[in-house]
């Protein structure tokens, strides 16, 4: 991509630059030695985050009783207005409502919280869902050619409603009830965003993932895309016609294999064949009846360790809830062959038949024998006290077995007051963690940050003012007692009034 000058990375982006807007704490000096130069500088903790945002686009006129695309008629009347309080509650009659928001990646000092930079995202670039609570997942490749890595939509503009379950592509599945009730044309490629250490942004749009969203994405070692999220929001219910599965649908959904593009601006023409399904016939039988397609590889969680994939479904009412591998990365040619396994040790039961009880998010390895794994939890009060929380899981002999699960100071914290300029927001309990990273010290324990799932009466716990905690652990031990016992989490950032942090990666 073309070189940009430095004077793009400060207040204001140049015109035609393809740099990031970087806010450095304390104005335009430089927040710490290096400067500006070196956006991803060591010792930094990043997080993604998004703010809602009533005033522009589609969602500003929203009112209770003015017309709400809707699935089946085109003539819904919305249930409630644009109040950030209030306005999920549409979701009641518009079973894909969402609203567009931008993207900011806030720069801290992971030890005391100070803020050395926030990088907007130009949203006429790319947004994320609000209240997509599974999307911006954030990972940082590996040296010397460092790039942060997540996922978003681009050409949807921020105000834009229900633009998670838009196809990616136009005319991708004509049964899907968004396209039904905005057209054809309305279609927003899930786009691979890469930040480098100058802070200029590539985009590599897919096809993939239409229908639902994408999740999170990363740069392996090979120089490819690796990404995971959902798709398919056909209904044949509404039309008529058409089964759900599109071929086009179901075969660009689970773990994605995406060649780079990298682009200065994401709207380019995505070439044919640019990205493939890994192992795309997983697919699961409960009682001799298969699953529907596309729905076993829900997957959200990402990660790439010593040259294999690990990833997580966690969510749905098909396939395992569990841990998955695919023990080496597939090129796009070699996708569909490659194989999709659950890691050794963790759970094999049905969604269906366990109810959803272990929701596993995000990953980190300590080291080859110890994982954590993060749970979002169900906010049931028997999950509460057996996997919502921070997992920490050891190999021994080749299979994977629990130690314990964190949770003091996280499970069952409530923030009150959450007072802003739409009124009082219902009080949010937390009930488990989505994001997560973390960094491994020189005195055997094992520092870890991450994002709050919640839990509240707003109708949307994904639109909830969650946190950014953190926990450090002793990475040798194995049962939670004696000092163990004492380790809980602590508050690094949040909650904030429309506020939601989605993903964390911490830069050595």
């Amino acid at each position: 991509m073309p070189h940009c000058p430095q004077s793009c990375l400060n207040r204001t982006a140049l015109a035609g630059c393809s740099a990031v807007a970087l806010v450095l704490a304390g104005g335009l000096a430089p927040a710490r030695a290096g400067g500006p130069q070196s956006v991803l500088e060591p010792n930094s903790l990043f997080i993604s985050s998004s703010t809602y945002d009533r005033t522009r686009g589609a969602i500003t006129s929203l009112k209770v009783g003015s017309t709400l695309p809707n699935s089946a008629t085109k003539t819904t009347k919305a249930v409630a207005g644009n109040n950030y309080v209030t306005t999920w509650k549409n979701a009641s009659v518009d079973g894909s409502y969402g609203i567009t928001s931008a993207i900011q990646l806030t720069d801290i000092d992971p030890a005391t919280g100070t803020v050395f930079a926030t990088i907007d995202l130009p949203p006429d670039q790319v947004v994320t869902s609000f209240s997509s609570k599974s999307e911006l997942g954030l990972h940082l490749s590996a040296e010397p050619d460092r790039h942060l890595v997540f996922v978003a939509y681009a050409g949807a503009g921020v105000g834009a409603l229900d633009v998670s379950n838009s196809d990616a592509v136009a005319g991708q599945d004509p049964t899907n009830p968004v396209t039904f009730a905005f057209g054809l044309n309305y279609a927003f490629a899930r786009t691979i965003v890469s930040m480098d250490a100058a802070g200029n942004l590539s985009y590599t749009p897919t096809i993939d993932y239409g229908g639902n969203n994408g999740r999170s994405a990363l740069l392996a070692k090979n120089d490819l895309y690796y990404a995971v999220g959902n798709a398919n929001n056909g209904n044949a219910a509404i039309f008529g016609s058409g089964n759900g599965t599109n071929p086009d649908v179901t075969e660009t959904t689970g773990l994605e294999v995406v060649n780079p593009i990298d682009a200065a601006s994401p709207a380019v023409t995505i070439p044919a064949g640019n990205s493939a399904e890994v192992d795309p016939l997983v697919q699961f039988v409960v009682n001799g009846k298969p699953d529907k397609a596309g729905k076993d590889n829900n997957y959200r969680g990402l990660l790439e360790y010593k040259g294999a994939l690990y990833f997580t479904k966690g969510s749905g009412s098909n396939g395992i809830d569990t841990v998955y591998t695919v023990p080496e990365l597939p090129e796009v040619a070699t996708a569909a062959a490659a194989t999709i396994s659950i890691v050794p040790g963790f759970p094999t039961d049905f969604a269906k038949v366990t109810g959803g009880n272990f929701t596993p998010f995000s990953l980190f390895f300590a080291d080859p024998h110890t994982m954590y794994v993060t749970d979002e939890g169900t906010g049931n009060a028997t999950d509460a006290t057996t996997n919502a929380g921070l997992q920490k899981w050891s190999l021994v002999h080749d299979t994977w077995q629990l130690d314990y699960v964190l949770r003091a100071g996280l499970i069952g914290t409530t923030d009150t007051g959450l007072t802003g300029y739409d009124g009082q927001y219902p009080d949010v309990t937390s009930i488990g963690l989505r994001g997560l990273t973390g960094v491994v010290n020189d005195d055997g324990t094992v520092t870890l940050w991450a994002t709050t799932s919640t839990s509240s009466a707003s109708g949307d716990n994904g639109a909830d003012p969650n946190k950014v905690v953190t926990i450090t652990d002793l990475l040798s031990a194995r049962t939670l007692t004696g000092a163990v016992a004492a380790e809980a989490f602590q508050t690094v950032v949040g909650p904030t009034y429309g506020t939601v942090y989605r993903g964390v990666a911490y830069v050595k």
